[in-house]
């Protein structure tokens, strides 16, 4: 994983995690690598590693079962999901609204992308 300077590391390897976690690539009740094999994983410190764990499990997204390792937990994935589709949605609204675009607008176009796009994916 290639990080950027805008965000903590930490962050952006959350970000990653929940990503897979959305998408099923992690299923709930998985069991997760532990925080030296993250580490390594992602070529993080040990202790940024740890840190990643203890706010997924704030967050309430992973759990820890003492000298078993940590698990994906089993009812916040679709509220993990809400969360990146709202995100998502917010920062492709504001960055058309920074293109001039009013809502109808922003409506109109994204449409007008999906009935294209549907229609190119039909003739593959």
């Amino acid at each position: 994983m290639d990080f950027t300077n805008d965000k903590p590391i930490y962050l952006q390897v959350i970000e990653d995690i929940t990503s897979r976690i959305v998408s099923g690539e992690i299923t709930a009740g998985e069991k997760l690598p532990s925080s030296r094999e993250l580490a390594v994983t992602y070529r993080i410190n040990p202790n940024t590693a740890s840190r990643v764990y203890a706010e997924l499990e704030r967050r309430g997204i992973v759990f820890t079962k003492r000298g078993i390792g940590t698990f994906v937990s089993d009812g916040n994935v679709s509220d993990l999901k809400n969360e990146k589709v709202t995100k998502a949605v917010g920062e492709f609204v504001e960055t058309m609204r920074g293109l001039g675009l009013n809502d109808k607008e922003i409506e109109a176009e994204l449409s007008a992308y999906l009935k294209e796009r549907n229609q190119n994916e039909n003739r593959v």
